[in-house]
């Protein structure tokens, strides 16, 4: 069966898509079946994944709107095939945007995305989920069928003021919608030990959060910067990099969490 796990942040900017994506790719590289899903109508983890964004024949605002299947509309990457970490991808593009305003008037309009990975759960062993930057119809969709979230965030002051605003969002979809939803865990993106706040703004998280913080800390790393320009994770684009190995070892770490869930 299945784990569903969110990548979300209401702050824009702070790598979510990065996140995703090369958390998808390590854990496929690692063995696991990964289903990764793209629930912002930019479609930026659909273009990092490799797959064009303007070619889908199908797409997530399909299965929303339940004209079609999660098994008709996934797709995979040629080149993460080639690459030996292929996951399976629910793209999406602009079309996306209106599905906001379709779902408003519709019937269980934020469990649609549950009902229809029901029906795959057996197929994978890890379903992400990229969120967009706002608590949307999309992203309470993806919430209200997720076990849990990862957080990924800068260590900045600002960062922290955002995730108040995540964890008390959680709070009330858990209590309302989704009595299974938690925080898996806050993961320390684009950290630079030269910045002395950084290190700072990382020891309150781990006082705070204690072992809800992952031992991995994704560095500041320009090869993730530039790989979705060549449409790859940067797992695939650059395997010896820091950011690529600090990825690896984040799917690791996933996949010994995953266990307890």
């Amino acid at each position: 069966m299945a784990k569903i796990f969110c990548i979300a942040n209401q702050k824009g900017g702070v790598g979510k898509t990065t996140c995703t994506v090369n958390l998808a790719a390590g854990l496929a590289k690692v063995g696991q079946r990964v289903l990764m899903v793209d629930l912002d109508p930019q479609g930026n983890a659909t273009m990092g994944s490799g797959v064009d964004k303007r070619k889908l024949a199908l797409s997530v605002y399909d299965v929303l709107l339940e004209s079609a299947s999660v098994a008709e509309v996934r797709v995979q990457s040629p080149k993460l095939v080639d690459a030996g970490c292929s996951y399976d991808i629910l793209g999406a593009n602009r079309e996306l945007a209106g599905a906001e305003v379709e779902l408003v008037s519709m019937e269980r309009r934020e469990r649609r995305l549950k009902q229809a990975l029901t029906a795959v759960m057996d197929d994978y062993d890890f379903v992400l989920i990229d969120c967009p930057p706002s608590l949307s119809m999309l992203t309470l969709n993806g919430l209200c069928c997720a076990h849990g979230v990862i957080v990924p965030m800068q260590c900045e002051y600002f960062a922290l003021e955002g995730l108040a605003d995540l964890v008390n969002t959680i709070k009330q979809v858990h209590a309302n919608l989704n009595k299974d939803l938690a925080i898996i865990g806050l993961l320390r993106v684009m950290f630079d030990p030269r910045i002395t706040l950084q290190h700072q703004v990382s020891e309150q998280l781990k006082a705070r959060f204690a072992e809800k913080v992952f031992d991995t800390v994704i560095p500041r790393n320009v090869r993730l910067a530039e790989a979705p320009s060549y449409g790859v994770p940067g797992v695939v684009f650059d395997a010896a990099s820091k950011g690529a190995q600090a990825y690896l070892s984040f799917a690791q770490e996933m996949v010994t969490r995953g266990q307890k869930f």
